[in-house]
């Protein structure tokens, strides 16, 4: 996995360990990103991790900046690798998604964060509305 390297670097320098419990969640995440703790654990439920195990390990890579975490709406999260920022338009009817470009959004983030004082997390934002094709429906 090429991102073991940067990541266990990561920990390292906060002073963890590369478990095999997160190990095998990065492993989960690295063959196909923004998953869902319940998808994850289905891909890690043969090492026998539990699924509390499973939660807990993600609160903590995720607060270490080791996974990026996304409201997808309703309350359900999905996870995937840190990385570079990337951010999402949701249609709340139909589901679809859509990448946006992180440059759209940067103009905004500095201008919260010089206003506020904040440093925003900003990794991977999501947004919600209703796309094209769904729009004509909501009249």
């Amino acid at each position: 996995m090429s991102c073991t390297p940067r990541l266990t670097q990561m920990l390292r320098a906060r002073g963890y360990r590369m478990t095999s419990q997160r190990f095998a969640i990065l492993q989960a995440l690295h063959d196909g990103g923004h998953l869902s703790p319940a998808q994850i654990f289905e891909r890690v439920r043969q090492t026998g991790m539990t699924e509390a195990t499973v939660y807990r390990t993600l609160e903590f890579l995720a607060g270490n900046d080791v996974l990026l975490v996304a409201d997808r709406g309703n309350g359900h999260l999905a996870y995937e690798l840190s990385g570079q920022s990337h951010h999402h338009l949701i249609c709340r009817t139909c589901g679809k998604q859509m990448e946006i470009d992180p440059a759209l959004l940067a103009p905004a983030i500095s201008q919260m964060e010089n206003e506020t004082g904040y440093r925003l997390n900003t990794g991977h934002l999501s947004f919600f509305g209703l796309c094209a094709e769904c729009q004509p429906n909501s009249r």
